[in-house]
């Protein structure tokens, strides 16, 4: 089909369908020209043409020229097969010009690419610098297109392209970020009556888990579903109910009697028929704060449930407000004058508790202790906001596994975005990129922006200045990457070579080696901590760099170490950072750590041949 259609046109031919080109048949037979407008434009969207396919259709005559139109069907379907998830960018269709957009997407997809690929080579040797991303920021195309192209590589089947995965998953995770942290601020300049409980709380879930399906509308339909089902309950008790009707959510239901109906309906169906719960036996995990995963779990803590408690309840007509209640989030219901001060005028509910109601007396009663009234006040949007970035903060710092302390840069981020000019969060900001040396020109703006907030932080950012000056001069100093020959006669005792599935012989891990070194090269205080002279062969031993399956960087020494049985992929974060493909026995070292490690490829395979001779490989 591709073939015909790509032919030339052929001589014209009298007759009463005018001039017709080679797709015509013999004599008794009927050309690809005579046929139905609908017939054609069907064939010529089968699948199994090609764009360049369309385009030389498009050349052969007016006919055909025609029904390939820019702003046609067959463009428009050519887009479809090609990126089916762009379709819900154009909610009206009228006047595209479909071969533009292709032409667009397909532009965009190649300059994502080169970005794409140029991310390993430049970056390779430090983490991506804060102004890594700026050539990003200026894209001649439409960002969907760009991030569009991003997911495809994500997506790529096999265990091939792992560099590029690595890379795209940092550029997309970048581009997501900035357009989530910019829509948070858009929210909060808003009039606090449209800063919507439930969108604040997606906006923190999209922010730390950019690269995840997250929307509001979704969301929304979730919570929209769970709000039909208490409907359908209320129904049984109250047929006359307000609640059911149309306009329900829009007025609030003044009666406390009708109000108490819609949350006994609530409890029912949330806690009993749902199953949703607070979750005590993994009070710590951060899925309980993120909203979309409270959905899908039914388990969460305090103010992520509230928030969907006080959602569900608002679109039946009943008002209930937060409360910043300490240690445990509540939220309060009037029972007397709307708008009274009187804490004893409200029944405050706690949704962690299956929305048991609690008097004054009660709510102290479940910390442990009296507080003050200010604490039985109602807060706002952004405060909510606030406590529920706070909670991450505080699991960000708990962190032990995760090296790069992403939740803690990203809820640091967050309350940031609220609160520009908190010094102390600022500090810890300024603190966390120094730790993981990373951004130093970054940490320079907000010392100095700490410094014009308080100049009684003084001391502290004068170190940290002085601290990270001296490492951007190491920066500078720095030569070309060091090259280790295994041919050289300091590195005879080095036995395992880059690429290759370990197990550590004390602690049971699996692991893979990206670097080595002919002796430990850590300092005497690391070597103290360590233990490392209770070794048989102590540090005079060649030790190597290891990514280890539960996601941390490890230095081993060489008798620690030993060939893995039944090796497997290692789902490390930085796999892609030094490897490109998994073989399905060993790893494939990228462009830039075979630079470094030039002899290591052969003797890996030499290796993996010898040990593995099973045929896996």
């Amino acid at each position: 089909m591709a073939a015909a259609a790509a032919e030339s046109p052929g001589p014209a031919a009298a007759g009463p369908g005018g001039p017709r080109g080679t797709a015509e048949a013999d004599a008794d037979g009927m050309g690809l020209t005579d046929l139905p407008g609908e017939l054609l434009e069907l064939i010529l969207c089968c699948d199994v043409l090609g764009a360049a396919d369309i385009g030389r259709v498009s050349c052969t005559c007016r006919r055909l020229r025609e029904a390939c139109q820019p702003r046609g069907k067959v463009w428009r379907e050519r887009f479809r097969l090609r990126w089916p998830s762009l379709l819900k960018y154009y909610s009206n269709t009228d006047g595209v010009s479909w071969l533009e957009e292709y032409k667009a997407r397909h532009n965009a997809g190649l300059e994502a690419q080169r970005i794409v690929a140029s991310f390993s080579k430049r970056f390779f040797s430090e983490h991506v610098p804060c102004d890594g991303f700026s050539d990003i920021e200026t894209l001649g195309c439409p960002s969907h297109f760009f991030e569009d192209e991003l997911m495809c590589i994500l997506n790529m089947e096999g265990r091939k392209g792992l560099t590029w995965k690595y890379y795209a998953k940092k550029i997309l995770y970048f581009l997501r970020q900035q357009n989530i942290l910019k829509n948070l601020k858009e929210y909060l300049q808003r009039p606090t009556d449209r800063q919507s409980f439930l969108e604040g709380a997606v906006l923190i879930d999209q922010y730390c888990n950019p690269l995840s399906d997250i929307c509001l509308k979704s969301v929304q339909a979730q919570v929209d579903d769970i709000t039909d089902k208490v409907r359908k309950v209320l129904r049984t008790k109250n047929p006359r109910h307000p609640s059911l009707t149309s306009k329900a959510g829009e007025v609030l239901i003044p009666e406390v009697e009708l109000q108490r109906q819609v949350l006994d309906a609530m409890n029912c169906v949330l806690y009993e028929q749902l199953k949703y719960k607070g979750n005590e036996l993994d009070y710590y995990n951060s899925l309980n704060s993120y909203i979309h995963q409270v959905l899908i779990r039914r388990t969460g803590i305090p103010i992520s449930l509230s928030v969907l408690y006080l959602t569900i309840a608002r679109q039946l007509g009943v008002k209930l407000e937060p409360v910043n209640f300490p240690s445990h989030f509540l939220l309060r219901w009037c029972q007397g004058k709307e708008g009274s001060t009187d804490i004893f005028d409200y029944t405050y509910i706690d949704a962690f508790g299956k929305g048991k109601q609690l008097t004054v007396k009660e709510c102290e009663y479940l910390i442990g202790h009296h507080v003050t009234e200010e604490f039985y006040g109602v807060v706002t949007s952004k405060e909510v906001l606030q406590r529920m970035v706070g909670n991450l903060l505080n699991l960000g710092k708990r962190e032990s596994t995760d090296q790069s302390y992403q939740l803690l840069r990203d809820s640091l981020d967050l309350y940031l975005a609220m609160y520009p000019d908190n010094v102390q969060h600022l500090m810890l900001q300024a603190r966390l990129y120094f730790h993981l040396g990373i951004w130093p020109e970054k940490v320079l703006d907000i010392l100095q922006h700490i410094q014009a907030l308080d100049p009684s932080q003084h001391g502290a950012v004068g170190y940290l200045v002085q601290h990270t000056l001296e490492h951007i001069e190491r920066r500078k100093e720095e030569v070309g990457p060091e090259v280790k020959h295994r041919s050289d006669e300091k590195h005879k005792e080095v036995c395992f070579s880059i690429g290759l599935i370990m197990k550590h012989k004390r602690y049971g891990y699996n692991c893979v080696i990206y670097g080595w070194d002919p002796a430990c090269m850590m300092g005497h205080e690391w070597i103290r901590n360590m233990n490392v002279h209770s070794l048989p062969h102590g540090p005079h031993q060649p030790f190597y760099n290891v990514l280890v399956e539960d996601g941390s960087c490890r230095y081993a020494a060489q008798e620690n170490l030993e060939y893995n049985s039944e090796p497997r992929e290692i789902p490390h974060p930085d796999i892609g950072r030094y490897f490109s493909e998994f073989t399905g026995i060993h790893y494939l070292a990228n462009t830039e750590l075979e630079i470094r490690y030039p002899e290591d490829l052969e003797l890996t395979r030499a290796t993996v041949q010898k040990i593995y001779s099973s045929g896996k490989e």
